[in-house]
């Protein structure tokens, strides 16, 4: 009965214990906020932002459709960027760049698209609908645009 009850015991800890690659594990990457005098608790963590081996795929545009601001009611408020449109194909991924806020609040979002030029993929549209969290920012009034247009305003 006791080497069954620490047999479960055992296999309840370990159940329990982190995962490589886990949040609470410690070889999770650290990730930072932007340098835009953020200030959260949280980590900013962009998914489409540029990833290792992308200058080896080709740049191409992203058709957008629609933009608009989420601003979730918090203190200090947080902002997120809804942003639908199609990408060129379904081997095209999509990427954003996110800038700091430049001396008149502006934040611009680089929006694009990479894929592999040696990978033949069927010509259609792929459409996407994304939310790209933005993060929180200090007193004022901001603008974000998108690809050079206005996707909305917003006070913090």
């Amino acid at each position: 009965m006791r080497f069954r009850l620490l047999a479960l015991l055992i296999f309840v800890l370990a159940a329990c214990a982190p995962l490589p690659g886990d949040s609470a594990g410690p070889d999770m990457p650290v990730t930072s906020q932007p340098d835009n005098g953020m200030s959260t608790n949280e980590p900013f963590v962009n998914p489409f932002s540029p990833k290792p081996g992308d200058e080896k795929l080709t740049r191409g545009n992203v058709f957008i459709n629609a933009t608009s601001l989420v601003i979730r009611e918090s203190y200090p408020p947080q902002i997120s960027l809804s942003i639908g449109g199609d990408l060129p194909t379904p081997c095209h991924e999509l990427r954003a760049e996110i800038a700091s806020p430049d001396p008149e609040n502006q934040i611009r979002v680089d929006v694009y698209s990479v894929s592999d030029p040696n990978v033949a993929c069927v010509a259609v549209i792929k459409p996407f609908q994304e939310h790209i969290d933005l993060g929180t920012f200090p007193g004022g009034h901001y603008s974000v645009r998108v690809n050079g247009e206005l996707a909305g305003e917003f006070d913090a």
